[in-house]
């Protein structure tokens, strides 16, 4: 349970951090490529961060054994589908919503709820129906507040159900393939974080190049390399979001190994929360913006609070939450 309040914490100032980052430009001006430049970047940075951390305890020769099981295999599924796709939807949220967009993605516990219901056959109790078509009420309605008015709804809705199936997905199958000790969840940050970074690296940012107007398949690498000639907070506010974001999966992941991945983020969902209140002295960090003005307004406030606790509720049975031991 500590472990998935940490993940939460930790996750939150990594949100407001990049949030931060994707406010700056250029990455601010560069509509489509900016999410997947950005969630490389950090999934990168993440990733020597783990290497580092799994060097220092003598664990890299175990990880790429680990790798190499039936259950590393999965991993790396997991890692594709909660990267690329669950992570590049998390920071579409950012880019097209805002930092309230991190409240959209909120809903993915209440996903993978759903998701662990059918494929691994968890009950599911008629009153988180309840609560996770509240919970989705509540995302819809913070379309309509001020704080949301920055960016693009529609692709950052577009981008919060990426993040709900991605990361939902994802902790399944990490809670299926860690159940049986062949891949601790040491590991599988490792391979989680590589994989991403490599996959978002070698396919998709070309992929996407491709698609934009000039249809170069190298227009998001030379985007990606133009940024380190930026002398302001972008690329550091990327680095120690992703320093954030590699303490915060190392507590998530041992929260799904060690409770379940139900209550896992149950718990590492009340970033929401805290993205709220750390996104205000990122704020007048990175933008002098005065104090009052980085608040949110009341009804944003409301549908957060809705979101996170009916989340949770969908995530959780409540009789578990508050039963006393």
């Amino acid at each position: 349970m500590f472990a998935g309040i940490i993940a939460g914490i930790t996750w939150a100032i990594e949100t407001a951090l990049l949030w931060g980052a994707l406010s700056l430009s250029p990455l601010s001006e560069a509509a489509f490529l900016a999410p997947l430049v950005a969630t490389f970047l950090h999934d990168l940075c993440s990733a020597i961060f783990a290497t580092g951390y799994n060097g220092v305890r003598g664990n890299l020769k175990k990880v790429w054994q680990a790798f190499n099981t039936k259950s590393g295999r999965w991993v790396v599924i997991a890692a594709i589908i909660g990267g690329p796709i669950g992570m590049t939807g998390y920071v579409m949220c950012l880019n097209y919503m805002g930092i309230m967009g991190a409240v959209a993605s909120a809903v993915f516990p209440a996903i993978g709820t759903v998701l662990a219901y059918f494929f691994l056959k968890e009950k599911m109790k008629w009153h988180q129906w309840i609560f996770l078509i509240i919970t989705l009420g509540g995302v819809f309605a913070l379309g309509i507040t001020p704080d949301m008015a920055t960016g693009n709804f529609w692709l950052g809705l577009i981008g919060a159900l990426m993040c709900a199936f991605g990361w939902g997905i994802e902790a399944v199958i990490l809670a299926k393939s860690m159940k049986d000790g062949e891949v601790t969840d040491e590991q599988a940050l490792q391979i989680r974080q590589t994989t991403s970074a490599l996959f978002n690296g070698i396919i998709m940012i070309p992929l996407v190049s491709l698609c934009t107007g000039n249809h170069d398949i190298l227009e998001g690498w030379k985007f990606t390399v133009s940024l380190f000639d930026n002398t302001g907070w972008i690329l550091p506010a990327i680095v120690i979001a992703g320093l954030f974001a590699t303490v915060s999966y190392l507590f998530y992941y041992k929260a799904i190994n060690q409770i379940g991945a139900a209550k896992a983020m149950a718990l590492n969902v009340t970033y929401v929360a805290w993205g709220i209140v750390f996104s205000i002295p990122v704020n007048m960090w990175l933008f002098q913006t005065p104090f009052k003005e980085t608040l949110p307004t009341l009804f944003a406030v409301i549908c957060s609070v809705v979101v996170l606790i009916c989340g949770i509720f969908a995530a959780a049975d409540y009789k578990e939450i508050f039963k006393k031991k």
